[in-house]
């Protein structure tokens, strides 16, 4: 047989009562921060994707494979053209590591790709306020020249687009425009 409830003191009723509204808070406050959190839209874009559209002009096609990593800090995507080059080796290959840091409210990633001739520099770093279903990447090359790589995230179509415009002198030209497809 439970206890009766008359054996609660006033002061013990107090201190249940404000222990539930803390319990109840505290779920309501993390079920809130998570529903609002920024970096649960990157959790859209794990798994893997098939990378479709323009390229420098040139129709392209590439493998995507996006996983967490490091204690689920990171998303690391590997992304992998299916064109080769002269040796028969990808054309174009990259792993790029995202995460959103919580102190500054921001997007931070990492871009190692075939193209930078293995050189690490700070043009390969980037931060990017979190904007909707968007993240506005811009990589700092010079002064006047910079790369915007915006990741937009549909979610209609559980689909992925990303726009690359090179910006030089306050003049923009689109680099790429390419859409993200699941692959089930």
């Amino acid at each position: 047989m439970p206890p009766s409830l008359e054996y609660i003191t006033e002061p013990m009723k107090i201190v249940l009562a404000l222990c539930l509204s803390l319990a109840s808070y505290s779920s309501f406050a993390s079920a809130q921060n998570q529903a609002h959190d920024p970096s649960t839209l990157l959790n859209h874009l794990a798994g893997n994707w098939l990378l479709k559209g323009m390229i420098a002009g040139k129709q392209t096609t590439h493998d995507i494979q996006a996983q967490w990593v490091l204690h689920h800090e990171y998303l690391q995507l590997h992304e992998v053209s299916r064109e080769k080059d002269v040796h028969g080796q990808p054309a174009y290959e990259a792993i790029i590591l995202l995460s959103w840091d919580e102190k500054l409210n921001q997007y931070a990633c990492l871009w190692l790709d075939s193209t930078a001739g293995g050189a690490l520099t700070s043009n390969v770093t980037c931060r990017a306020a979190p904007s909707g279903d968007s993240i506005p990447f811009i990589f700092a090359i010079s002064p006047s020249e910079s790369i915007h790589t915006t990741f937009t995230y549909r979610k209609t179509s559980d689909t992925w687009q990303w726009l690359i415009d090179n910006v030089a002198n306050a003049k923009s030209e689109r680099f790429a425009a390419v859409e993200l497809f699941r692959v089930k």
